[in-house]
């Protein structure tokens, strides 16, 4: 079976865990600053605070901007639940707006529309591994004197012109997932310019105590620390970040020249001003194809081909997010999109194979 993902773990990342190990210090040590350090130069941040997970960097990232009870945040419901999950957390609601069916992130055009005195906080989703039109919406969160908090999750290495994601907001949050372009095994970072959030975060993610005063509890906090077991397999990831982001988008060429003329099948759209890391190539399956989505991943499966579906449900069909309206393109798009493999380590005959097999149904 050729795996939709698949973590690169080699003898860089091995030698790197058994050196902390043997150090005997192995909780948010010097390891995790070496890469909270990395983090700040691949973002183009002053600040870079670890934890341990993408989960952890959203709700710090929140708590931290002071986002809280009967505050409203603007997201999309084209996501992983983590994302509204994260605005419960700190007691605010989320409140959704429809996605584009090109770049299946949220429709800039519509966010003014669903502002109201309540909101505090534009929380866009840099999905599948593409930036969020972030003109526009840095326009209306100026305008309105909103906050945005950036789910770069999906996205790190990327670009928004010449800006990186991570450093597209006032607060950026990455995940370190075992599945994502790179990783740590469970871990994650919040990346800011602005020395209140950073200093409010440290504190979160060590149950609200100093990193030197231990016992003296200055705010609410969790244990959100990330270990340097963890952090040591980050700092050998983030070294290859460049080789695995071009090994990616080789793919994800690849596949679109292949693909693009096959009648029924929609492939990824690169906007002219970003750059796309590619965490997933996904396609839309429209009725053209000779198969239905649902149909189509079946097929590969039976020919060892695993695919997912991001997301089969909207985060509005849910009903702990209290949300109302109609979001036609995310329902759209959860019953159409189909993601195929794409990860570094997928060799050249499989690539060819996935080629080869989907041209053939």
């Amino acid at each position: 079976m050729i795996p939709i993902s698949q973590p690169d773990i080699q003898e860089d990342e091995i030698n790197a865990v058994i050196d902390v190990l043997k150090s005997g210090i192995i909780v948010q040590g010097e390891k995790t600053q070496e890469l909270e350090q990395l983090f700040t130069k691949i973002c183009g941040t002053k600040y870079a605070v670890a934890v341990n997970s993408g989960t952890a960097a959203l709700h710090t990232a929140l708590y931290a901007a002071g986002i809280g009870p009967g505050d409203e945040v603007i997201t999309s419901p084209f996501t992983f639940g983590a994302t509204a999950n994260s605005i419960l957390m700190v007691g605010a609601k989320s409140i959704f707006v429809d996605i584009t069916l090109d770049s299946y992130n949220i429709d800039a055009s519509k966010i003014e529309e669903a502002i109201t005195p309540n909101t505090k906080a534009i929380l866009p989703i840099n999905l599948y591994g593409q930036a969020a039109d972030y003109s526009k919406i840095q326009t209306i969160a100026k305008k309105h004197k909103l906050l945005i908090i950036e789910d770069a999750a999906q996205s790190v290495g990327s670009k928004y012109d010449v800006r990186a994601s991570g450093n597209l907001g006032d607060i950026g949050c990455l995940s370190l997932y075992a599945t994502k372009n790179i990783m740590c095994g469970e871990g994650g970072m919040i990346t800011t310019n602005d020395k209140e959030y950073f200093d409010r975060a440290k504190l979160f993610r060590n149950h609200g105590q100093p990193e030197n005063e231990k016992y003296n509890y200055l705010d609410l906090g969790f244990n959100y620390r990330l270990t340097d077991i963890a952090a040591a397999i980050g700092i050998e990831q983030v070294k290859k970040l460049s080789q695995y982001t071009s090994r990616r988008q080789s793919i994800a060429k690849k596949y679109s020249e292949s693909f693009n003329d096959v009648p029924g099948i929609i492939t990824p759209i690169i906007k002219s001003n970003r750059t796309h890391v590619f965490h997933q190539y996904t396609i839309f399956v429209t009725d053209e194809f000779k198969l239905s989505r649902d149909e189509l991943q079946k097929y590969l499966f039976e020919k060892n081909i695993q695919t997912n579906v991001y997301y089969p449900k909207p985060l509005n069909k849910f009903d702990q997010f209290l949300s109302s309206g109609t979001f036609t393109n995310a329902t759209k798009a959860a019953k159409r999109v189909l993601s195929l493999p794409v990860h570094p380590q997928l060799t050249d005959d499989d690539v060819n194979y996935i080629i080869s097999t989907f041209l053939h149904i």
